[in-house]
Protein backbone atom coordinates (compact mmCIF):
# COMPACT_ATOMS: atom_id res chain seq x y z
CA UNK A 1 0.00 0.00 0.00
CA UNK A 2 1.61 3.12 -0.69
CA UNK A 3 1.62 6.42 0.59
CA UNK A 4 -1.89 8.21 -0.54
CA UNK A 5 -1.84 12.47 0.85
CA UNK A 6 0.42 10.59 2.92
CA UNK A 7 1.34 9.01 -0.67
CA UNK A 8 -0.54 11.21 -2.99
CA UNK A 9 -1.33 14.73 0.52
CA UNK A 10 0.93 13.13 1.08
CA UNK A 11 0.90 10.93 -1.28
CA UNK A 12 -2.26 12.44 -2.83
CA UNK A 13 -4.00 13.98 -0.09
CA UNK A 14 -5.50 10.77 -0.41
CA UNK A 15 -4.40 11.82 3.17
CA UNK A 16 -2.77 9.11 4.22
CA UNK A 17 -4.65 10.99 6.37
CA UNK A 18 -6.57 11.30 8.72
CA UNK A 19 -4.58 9.80 11.99
CA UNK A 20 -6.44 10.70 14.94
CA UNK A 21 -4.42 11.31 18.18
CA UNK A 22 -6.66 10.13 20.68
CA UNK A 23 -6.84 8.97 23.97
CA UNK A 24 -6.80 5.39 25.69
CA UNK A 25 -10.25 4.00 25.61
CA UNK A 26 -11.47 6.34 22.54
CA UNK A 27 -13.57 4.94 20.04
CA UNK A 28 -13.17 4.10 16.51
CA UNK A 29 -15.48 2.61 14.05
CA UNK A 30 -15.44 0.45 10.86
CA UNK A 31 -17.71 2.34 8.48
CA UNK A 32 -18.72 -0.33 5.69
CA UNK A 33 -19.96 2.39 3.11
CA UNK A 34 -16.44 3.11 2.01
CA UNK A 35 -14.50 0.04 4.06
CA UNK A 36 -12.38 2.41 5.89
CA UNK A 37 -12.85 3.85 9.72
CA UNK A 38 -15.30 6.64 10.95
CA UNK A 39 -15.09 8.47 14.84
CA UNK A 40 -17.55 7.67 16.83
CA UNK A 41 -19.84 10.03 16.73
CA UNK A 42 -21.99 10.12 19.73
CA UNK A 43 -23.00 12.56 22.17
CA UNK A 44 -20.10 11.75 23.88
CA UNK A 45 -17.65 12.66 21.10
CA UNK A 46 -19.83 15.88 20.53
CA UNK A 47 -16.93 18.66 20.25
CA UNK A 48 -14.26 16.33 20.22
CA UNK A 49 -10.54 17.75 18.14
CA UNK A 50 -9.10 14.79 16.52
CA UNK A 51 -5.34 15.76 14.66
CA UNK A 52 -4.12 14.03 11.91
CA UNK A 53 -0.26 13.18 13.45
CA UNK A 54 2.84 11.11 11.46
CA UNK A 55 0.33 8.30 12.82
CA UNK A 56 -2.03 7.25 15.77
CA UNK A 57 -0.53 4.17 17.74
CA UNK A 58 -3.42 2.41 19.43
CA UNK A 59 -2.07 -0.44 21.96
CA UNK A 60 -3.43 -3.80 21.81
CA UNK A 61 -3.23 -7.29 23.44
CA UNK A 62 -2.38 -9.90 20.74
CA UNK A 63 -4.43 -13.42 21.07
CA UNK A 64 -2.50 -16.50 21.28
CA UNK A 65 -3.46 -20.04 21.96
CA UNK A 66 -2.03 -23.50 21.89
CA UNK A 67 -1.52 -24.69 18.36
CA UNK A 68 -4.07 -26.95 16.55
CA UNK A 69 -6.26 -27.15 13.38
CA UNK A 70 -7.96 -24.44 11.58
CA UNK A 71 -11.14 -23.67 13.11
CA UNK A 72 -12.53 -21.60 10.57
CA UNK A 73 -13.14 -21.48 7.17
CA UNK A 74 -14.43 -18.62 4.68
CA UNK A 75 -16.26 -18.32 1.79
CA UNK A 76 -13.81 -17.10 -1.08
CA UNK A 77 -15.38 -14.19 -2.94
CA UNK A 78 -17.80 -13.71 -0.53
CA UNK A 79 -19.49 -9.94 0.06
CA UNK A 80 -19.09 -10.02 3.29
CA UNK A 81 -16.57 -12.71 4.47
CA UNK A 82 -18.63 -14.82 6.99
CA UNK A 83 -17.22 -17.12 9.50
CA UNK A 84 -19.20 -20.82 9.58
CA UNK A 85 -18.60 -20.35 13.23
CA UNK A 86 -17.81 -16.83 14.90
CA UNK A 87 -16.84 -18.33 18.41
CA UNK A 88 -13.87 -20.25 17.52
CA UNK A 89 -10.19 -18.54 17.06
CA UNK A 90 -7.61 -20.01 15.19
CA UNK A 91 -4.52 -21.23 17.26
CA UNK A 92 -0.94 -20.16 16.17
CA UNK A 93 1.17 -20.50 19.00
CA UNK A 94 2.11 -21.31 22.79
CA UNK A 95 0.63 -19.03 25.05
CA UNK A 96 3.67 -17.54 26.72
CA UNK A 97 4.07 -17.38 30.71
CA UNK A 98 2.89 -13.80 31.63
CA UNK A 99 -0.36 -15.24 29.54
CA UNK A 100 -0.69 -12.59 26.55
CA UNK A 101 1.34 -11.11 24.22
CA UNK A 102 1.01 -7.44 22.91
CA UNK A 103 0.67 -5.73 19.83
CA UNK A 104 3.25 -2.92 19.75
CA UNK A 105 0.52 -0.10 18.42
CA UNK A 106 -2.09 0.09 15.96
CA UNK A 107 -1.42 2.67 13.25
CA UNK A 108 -5.01 3.60 11.50
CA UNK A 109 -5.14 5.31 8.69
CA UNK A 110 -8.37 4.48 6.92
CA UNK A 111 -10.46 6.46 9.30
CA UNK A 112 -13.65 7.22 7.77
CA UNK A 113 -12.38 10.31 5.48
CA UNK A 114 -8.96 8.95 4.79
CA UNK A 115 -7.81 9.07 1.01
CA UNK A 116 -11.17 10.71 0.55
CA UNK A 117 -8.77 13.35 -0.91
CA UNK A 118 -6.07 13.31 -3.61
CA UNK A 119 -4.22 16.08 -5.64
CA UNK A 120 -4.19 15.52 -9.57
CA UNK A 121 -2.26 16.96 -12.25
CA UNK A 122 -4.63 19.36 -13.76
CA UNK A 123 -3.35 19.27 -17.08
CA UNK A 124 -3.23 15.00 -16.88
CA UNK A 125 -5.82 14.64 -14.63
CA UNK A 126 -3.86 11.85 -12.93
CA UNK A 127 -3.19 11.58 -9.38
CA UNK A 128 0.03 13.16 -8.17
CA UNK A 129 2.12 10.86 -5.50
CA UNK A 130 4.84 10.61 -3.80
CA UNK A 131 6.82 8.12 -6.35
CA UNK A 132 7.30 10.70 -8.42
CA UNK A 133 7.12 14.14 -6.54
CA UNK A 134 8.72 12.67 -2.90
CA UNK A 135 8.17 16.18 -1.46
CA UNK A 136 4.88 15.30 -0.86
CA UNK A 137 5.57 13.78 2.34
CA UNK A 138 6.28 17.19 4.02
CA UNK A 139 2.86 18.28 3.52
CA UNK A 140 0.90 17.83 7.02
CA UNK A 141 -2.74 17.40 6.60
CA UNK A 142 -4.88 17.28 9.93
CA UNK A 143 -8.37 17.02 11.09
CA UNK A 144 -10.31 19.51 13.52
CA UNK A 145 -13.67 18.12 14.26
CA UNK A 146 -16.30 20.68 14.58
CA UNK A 147 -20.17 18.25 14.95
CA UNK A 148 -21.22 21.97 15.47
CA UNK A 149 -20.43 22.93 11.55
CA UNK A 150 -22.39 23.00 8.73
CA UNK A 151 -19.15 20.43 7.59
CA UNK A 152 -18.19 18.60 10.68
CA UNK A 153 -15.33 20.39 10.71
CA UNK A 154 -12.44 21.00 8.54
CA UNK A 155 -9.29 19.52 6.70
CA UNK A 156 -6.47 21.31 7.45
CA UNK A 157 -3.20 21.70 5.16
CA UNK A 158 0.12 22.97 6.77
CA UNK A 159 3.38 23.27 4.45
CA UNK A 160 7.51 22.79 5.30
CA UNK A 161 8.91 26.25 6.77
CA UNK A 162 10.52 26.14 4.00
CA UNK A 163 8.30 25.80 1.07
CA UNK A 164 7.72 29.03 -1.49
CA UNK A 165 5.84 31.85 -0.80
CA UNK A 166 2.57 31.52 -0.90
CA UNK A 167 1.97 28.31 0.33
CA UNK A 168 0.21 29.24 3.38
CA UNK A 169 -1.80 26.66 5.89
CA UNK A 170 -5.68 26.63 4.58
CA UNK A 171 -8.30 24.77 5.70
CA UNK A 172 -11.77 23.20 3.63
CA UNK A 173 -14.79 21.63 4.48
CA UNK A 174 -14.56 17.81 6.56
CA UNK A 175 -18.04 17.00 4.76
CA UNK A 176 -19.05 18.57 1.91
CA UNK A 177 -22.67 19.13 1.80
CA UNK A 178 -24.60 18.03 -0.89
CA UNK A 179 -25.33 21.56 -1.99
CA UNK A 180 -22.04 22.50 -2.00
CA UNK A 181 -20.82 19.67 -3.70
CA UNK A 182 -23.40 20.40 -6.30
CA UNK A 183 -21.19 23.59 -6.21
CA UNK A 184 -18.32 21.91 -7.29
CA UNK A 185 -17.07 20.75 -10.42
CA UNK A 186 -16.87 16.98 -11.14
CA UNK A 187 -13.77 15.11 -12.74
CA UNK A 188 -15.29 11.88 -13.83
CA UNK A 189 -11.71 10.04 -14.97
CA UNK A 190 -9.20 10.57 -12.76
CA UNK A 191 -6.43 8.59 -13.49
CA UNK A 192 -4.82 6.30 -10.64
CA UNK A 193 -2.81 3.94 -11.79
CA UNK A 194 -4.62 1.64 -13.95
CA UNK A 195 -8.14 3.07 -13.04
CA UNK A 196 -10.20 5.68 -13.23
CA UNK A 197 -12.62 7.68 -10.14
CA UNK A 198 -14.33 10.19 -9.92
CA UNK A 199 -13.90 13.34 -7.84
CA UNK A 200 -14.63 16.93 -7.20
CA UNK A 201 -12.67 19.91 -7.39
CA UNK A 202 -12.41 21.94 -4.11
CA UNK A 203 -13.32 25.24 -4.89
CA UNK A 204 -12.98 28.36 -2.55
CA UNK A 205 -16.22 28.55 -0.12
CA UNK A 206 -17.43 31.84 1.83
CA UNK A 207 -15.06 32.51 4.76
CA UNK A 208 -17.22 30.83 7.19
CA UNK A 209 -16.63 27.60 5.92
CA UNK A 210 -13.16 28.10 4.11
CA UNK A 211 -10.32 29.65 5.92
CA UNK A 212 -6.79 30.33 4.83
CA UNK A 213 -4.14 33.14 4.83
CA UNK A 214 -4.45 33.76 1.54
CA UNK A 215 -8.07 34.09 1.35
CA UNK A 216 -7.73 35.19 -2.34
CA UNK A 217 -6.42 31.84 -3.52
CA UNK A 218 -8.36 28.45 -3.82
CA UNK A 219 -7.21 25.33 -2.07
CA UNK A 220 -5.39 24.40 -5.67
CA UNK A 221 -4.34 27.31 -6.34
CA UNK A 222 -1.95 27.51 -3.14
CA UNK A 223 -0.79 23.75 -3.62
CA UNK A 224 -0.06 25.00 -7.40
CA UNK A 225 2.54 27.02 -5.66
CA UNK A 226 4.05 24.61 -3.56
CA UNK A 227 4.18 21.60 -7.09
CA UNK A 228 5.33 23.95 -9.21
CA UNK A 229 2.90 22.93 -11.64
CA UNK A 230 -1.15 23.59 -12.39
CA UNK A 231 -2.82 21.16 -9.56
CA UNK A 232 -6.94 20.34 -8.27
CA UNK A 233 -7.44 19.25 -4.63
CA UNK A 234 -9.75 16.55 -5.48
CA UNK A 235 -12.71 15.13 -3.20
CA UNK A 236 -13.76 11.74 -3.68
CA UNK A 237 -17.23 11.42 -5.96
CA UNK A 238 -20.05 9.64 -5.80
CA UNK A 239 -19.20 7.03 -8.25
CA UNK A 240 -17.86 3.58 -6.20
CA UNK A 241 -14.90 1.99 -7.06
CA UNK A 242 -14.45 -1.53 -6.65
CA UNK A 243 -10.78 -3.48 -5.87
CA UNK A 244 -9.39 -5.50 -7.78
CA UNK A 245 -9.67 -9.16 -7.47
CA UNK A 246 -6.88 -11.48 -6.04
CA UNK A 247 -5.45 -15.08 -6.36
CA UNK A 248 -6.94 -16.05 -3.13
CA UNK A 249 -10.02 -14.12 -4.13
CA UNK A 250 -11.05 -14.43 -7.30
CA UNK A 251 -14.59 -13.01 -6.81
CA UNK A 252 -13.94 -10.14 -4.27
CA UNK A 253 -16.33 -7.70 -3.50
CA UNK A 254 -15.16 -4.29 -1.83
CA UNK A 255 -14.85 -0.91 -3.27
CA UNK A 256 -12.13 1.57 -2.18
CA UNK A 257 -12.07 5.38 -2.49
CA UNK A 258 -8.38 7.22 -3.70
CA UNK A 259 -5.95 4.38 -2.10
CA UNK A 260 -3.71 2.24 -4.42
CA UNK A 261 -5.40 -0.58 -3.65
CA UNK A 262 -7.07 -1.65 -0.55
CA UNK A 263 -8.78 -0.10 2.43
CA UNK A 264 -6.18 -1.87 4.90
CA UNK A 265 -2.61 -2.78 5.32
CA UNK A 266 -1.66 -5.13 8.19
CA UNK A 267 2.37 -5.24 9.25
CA UNK A 268 4.16 -6.35 12.16
CA UNK A 269 7.38 -4.55 14.21
CA UNK A 270 9.22 -7.59 14.02
CA UNK A 271 9.15 -7.59 10.09
CA UNK A 272 10.25 -4.19 9.83
CA UNK A 273 12.95 -5.67 12.41
CA UNK A 274 14.14 -8.27 9.92
CA UNK A 275 14.31 -5.09 7.03
CA UNK A 276 16.47 -3.22 9.34
CA UNK A 277 18.96 -6.37 9.80
CA UNK A 278 19.49 -7.02 5.90
CA UNK A 279 19.83 -3.52 5.50
CA UNK A 280 22.88 -2.98 8.46
CA UNK A 281 24.43 -6.32 6.76
CA UNK A 282 24.79 -4.57 3.79
CA UNK A 283 26.02 -1.49 5.04
CA UNK A 284 28.86 -0.25 2.36
CA UNK A 285 27.32 -2.81 -0.19
CA UNK A 286 24.44 -2.57 -3.25
CA UNK A 287 24.61 1.38 -2.98
CA UNK A 288 23.47 0.99 1.43
CA UNK A 289 25.12 4.13 2.80
CA UNK A 290 27.41 4.37 5.93
CA UNK A 291 24.89 6.44 8.20
CA UNK A 292 22.22 2.64 7.81
CA UNK A 293 24.50 1.45 10.55
CA UNK A 294 22.80 3.46 12.88
CA UNK A 295 19.62 4.48 10.75
CA UNK A 296 16.06 3.26 11.07
CA UNK A 297 14.06 2.02 8.59
CA UNK A 298 10.79 3.71 10.06
CA UNK A 299 7.67 1.44 9.45
CA UNK A 300 6.26 4.59 8.61
CA UNK A 301 8.13 3.99 5.09
CA UNK A 302 5.27 1.56 4.55
CA UNK A 303 2.26 3.11 5.19
CA UNK A 304 0.50 0.39 7.42
CA UNK A 305 -2.65 1.12 9.55
CA UNK A 306 -2.22 -2.11 11.96
CA UNK A 307 1.16 -2.74 13.52
CA UNK A 308 1.38 -5.34 16.23
CA UNK A 309 3.96 -7.60 17.73
CA UNK A 310 4.41 -10.72 19.30
CA UNK A 311 3.64 -12.63 16.57
CA UNK A 312 7.44 -12.60 15.05
CA UNK A 313 8.99 -11.71 11.32
CA UNK A 314 5.90 -11.79 8.57
CA UNK A 315 3.32 -13.07 11.00
CA UNK A 316 0.42 -11.57 9.05
CA UNK A 317 1.80 -13.40 5.51
CA UNK A 318 0.31 -16.36 7.35
CA UNK A 319 -3.14 -14.82 8.21
CA UNK A 320 -6.47 -14.35 6.20
CA UNK A 321 -8.79 -13.55 8.78
CA UNK A 322 -8.48 -11.57 12.08
CA UNK A 323 -10.94 -10.12 14.26
CA UNK A 324 -10.67 -6.75 16.82
CA UNK A 325 -11.91 -6.06 20.25
CA UNK A 326 -14.04 -9.81 19.99
CA UNK A 327 -13.61 -13.01 18.79
CA UNK A 328 -17.34 -11.99 16.75
CA UNK A 329 -16.34 -8.69 16.01
CA UNK A 330 -16.83 -7.81 12.54
CA UNK A 331 -13.57 -9.59 10.67
CA UNK A 332 -11.29 -8.82 8.26
CA UNK A 333 -9.80 -10.53 5.08
CA UNK A 334 -5.81 -10.05 4.47
CA UNK A 335 -6.65 -11.05 0.50
CA UNK A 336 -3.53 -10.51 -0.75
CA UNK A 337 0.67 -9.43 0.15
CA UNK A 338 1.16 -6.00 -0.77
CA UNK A 339 3.56 -5.66 -3.23
CA UNK A 340 6.22 -3.04 -3.22
CA UNK A 341 7.49 0.14 -5.08
CA UNK A 342 10.03 2.63 -4.95
CA UNK A 343 8.10 4.71 -2.51
CA UNK A 344 9.51 3.46 1.40
CA UNK A 345 12.77 5.02 0.11
CA UNK A 346 11.26 8.17 0.44
CA UNK A 347 12.01 9.27 4.12
CA UNK A 348 8.72 10.69 5.70
CA UNK A 349 10.82 12.70 7.50
CA UNK A 350 13.20 14.84 4.71
CA UNK A 351 11.27 13.63 1.97
CA UNK A 352 14.45 12.41 0.37
CA UNK A 353 14.81 9.05 -1.90
CA UNK A 354 16.99 7.08 -0.92
CA UNK A 355 19.59 4.85 -3.47
CA UNK A 356 18.95 1.39 -2.40
CA UNK A 357 16.88 1.41 1.19
CA UNK A 358 14.94 -0.40 1.57
CA UNK A 359 13.79 -1.56 -1.93
CA UNK A 360 17.34 -3.47 -3.04
CA UNK A 361 17.29 -5.29 0.48
CA UNK A 362 13.18 -6.63 0.56
CA UNK A 363 14.47 -7.27 -3.15
CA UNK A 364 16.32 -9.85 -1.60
CA UNK A 365 14.17 -11.93 0.40
CA UNK A 366 10.85 -10.71 0.06
CA UNK A 367 9.91 -11.82 -3.32
CA UNK A 368 7.89 -14.94 -4.24
CA UNK A 369 5.84 -14.16 -1.55
CA UNK A 370 1.97 -13.35 -3.58
CA UNK A 371 1.10 -15.71 -6.26
CA UNK A 372 -0.27 -12.10 -8.34
CA UNK A 373 2.92 -10.65 -7.71
CA UNK A 374 6.12 -13.06 -7.78
CA UNK A 375 8.86 -11.06 -9.08
CA UNK A 376 7.56 -7.78 -6.96
CA UNK A 377 9.04 -7.83 -3.26
CA UNK A 378 6.18 -8.24 -0.68
CA UNK A 379 5.53 -6.71 2.46
CA UNK A 380 2.56 -6.56 4.87
CA UNK A 381 -0.80 -7.59 3.87
CA UNK A 382 -3.87 -5.73 2.23
CA UNK A 383 -6.85 -5.72 4.11
CA UNK A 384 -11.18 -5.66 3.64
CA UNK A 385 -13.56 -5.35 6.62
CA UNK A 386 -16.19 -6.73 6.46
CA UNK A 387 -18.86 -4.34 7.91
CA UNK A 388 -18.80 -1.52 10.40
CA UNK A 389 -17.72 -2.07 14.38
CA UNK A 390 -16.09 0.02 16.95
CA UNK A 391 -12.48 -0.58 17.76
CA UNK A 392 -10.77 0.88 20.60
CA UNK A 393 -7.41 1.47 22.30
CA UNK A 394 -6.51 -2.00 24.16
CA UNK A 395 -8.50 -4.34 21.74
CA UNK A 396 -7.43 -7.84 21.26
CA UNK A 397 -6.65 -9.11 17.79
CA UNK A 398 -7.96 -12.67 17.32
CA UNK A 399 -6.20 -14.52 14.39
CA UNK A 400 -9.35 -16.66 13.36
CA UNK A 401 -7.98 -18.24 10.22
CA UNK A 402 -4.67 -18.58 8.89
CA UNK A 403 -3.75 -19.17 4.90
Amino acid sequence: MSSTFSESIIDALRLAGHRFHLGLGDPFTWSSDHLGLSLDTSASATGLTATALAGVFLLFHFAYHRPGKRALSIQPGSANFATKDQTKMVQLVERPPDGSVKVSKILIHPIKHDRKWCIIDAAANKVVTARDTPRMVLIAPHIELDLNSPHGGALVITFPTDAPDGCTEFRVPLNPSPSTLAEWDIIERIGLHASSVDGYIVQRLPEASFQSSNPELTASEILSVYFGKPVHLMYKGPRARPVRTTHAFPDLKATSVFQDMFPLLVLSEESMEDVEREVRERVGQQGVDEHWKEGKVHIRRFRPNIVFEGGGPFAEDNWEVVAIGRPDAPPITLVSKCGRCLLPNVSPDTGIRDAAVPFKMIMKFRTGIDPDAMRTPCVGSNGVPAASGVVSVGDTVFVRKMV
